[in-house]
């Protein structure tokens, strides 16, 4: 029950719910597109993504200077579902419409799955 509570905590909050929306949609994304989908500070998406860490939402990892994000690899499959059921909710929201739109503009040109660094 715990682990549901927290979990439930975590996209209680309407920035963490707009970053689960993004990442559901994606296989990952760099905070750096997350800061520019949502128009938000680097601070507080990277606050919001420790707590969904925390809450076993989302998986991290390092490639250079940027860390990456995703759904949690480790969900269980009534886990899953609840996350997909809450992205369902919020999906007609206009702010989630214009993360998605946003979020197109933002994303980091990738090579083999790896981030591209554009000098």
């Amino acid at each position: 029950m715990d682990r549901l509570s927290r979990m439930l905590k975590a996209l209680s909050d309407p920035t963490r719910l707009r970053i689960v929306h993004l990442l559901a949609g994606r296989d990952e994304l760099c905070v750096c597109e997350l800061v520019g989908a949502l128009s938000v500070a680097q601070y507080s998406i990277s606050r919001h993504l420790g707590i969904l860490k925390a809450a076993g939402v989302v998986d991290d990892w390092r490639q250079g200077k940027w860390m990456h994000y995703t759904l949690a690899r480790g969900l269980s499959p009534q886990d899953r579902a609840l996350v997909q059921a809450v992205c369902d909710s919020a999906r007609p929201d206009p702010q989630v419409r214009q993360d998605r739109r946003r979020l197109d503009h933002h994303l980091r040109p990738r090579r083999n799955g790896d981030v591209v660094c554009e000098t």
